[in-house]
C-alpha cells in the first residue's frame, strides 16, 4: 500500500518559480546553497503548487556545497501546512557554478525522499535571473528505484509551469530561535 499520492503532473507557477529563484539568489550572492519548498494541494493526479515557503533561523545552514534543513524546522513547516491545508510537494535548492544540476549523494542520502516528491536544483546559485525550470535539474523520487532525473521532454511534457494559479509565501523559523 502507498500511503504518498504519486503525481502524473505539476503545476507550478511562474511567479512561485521566480519567488523561488529570488530567495535562494540571496544565498547565492554570498555564495551559499539556497532552498525554497512547494507547498499545495492534489487534485485529479495533479500537484498543484500554490504556496512557497522560505526557511529562516538556526534550523537551517546555508553553504557553499552544503544544505541543512533540521527536523525542528522540518516539524515547523508541517504544522504551518497542516494549519493551513497543504502539504509538502516538493522543493528547489541551488548548487554552485561547479556542482551542476544532478541531486548530490548528499541530496539523496539525507534529503526528504517519498514517493511522488519533486526535487529541482538551480545552477549557479539561482543567480542568473533568466534561469527557467527547463535549465535546473528536475528530479522524482519513486518507489522502489529512488531518485530519477526527469528528461527534458519529460519536464515539458509533465510540468505546467503557468500563472494559471495565485501564490502565497510564507516564512518558517526566525532569526535567534534556539
Amino acid at each position: 500500500m502507498n500511503y504518498f499520492v504519486v503525481p502524473d503532473r505539476w503545476q507550478i507557477s511562474e511567479s512561485a518559480f521566480r519567488l523561488s529563484m529570488a530567495e535562494m539568489a540571496i544565498d547565492g550572492a554570498y555564495g551559499r546553497e539556497g532552498v525554497a519548498m512547494w507547498l499545495g494541494m492534489h487534485e485529479q493526479g495533479t500537484a498543484i503548487v500554490s504556496h512557497v515557503a522560505v526557511l529562516r533561523g538556526r534550523g537551517v545552514l546555508k553553504a557553499r556545497d552544503q544544505l541543512h534543513i533540521s527536523s525542528d524546522l522540518l516539524n515547523e513547516l508541517t504544522d504551518k501546512a497542516i494549519e493551513i491545508g497543504i502539504t509538502l510537494l516538493g522543493q528547489i535548492h541551488s548548487h554552485g557554478p561547479m556542482h551542476g544540476t544532478s541531486l548530490s549523494v548528499t541530496d539523496k542520502r539525507y534529503g526528504i525522499a517519498v514517493p511522488g516528491y519533486l526535487s529541482a536544483v538551480a545552477p549557479s546559485y539561482a543567480t542568473n535571473p533568466a534561469t527557467t525550470l527547463a535549465d535546473c535539474g528536475v528530479h522524482l523520487f519513486e518507489q522502489p528505484s529512488g531518485w530519477r532525473r526527469l528528461s527534458a521532454d519529460e519536464v515539458a511534457k509533465r510540468i505546467d509551469v503557468s500563472n494559471a494559479v495565485p501564490i502565497q509565501s510564507f516564512v518558517v523559523g526566525s532569526y535567534g530561535r534556539e
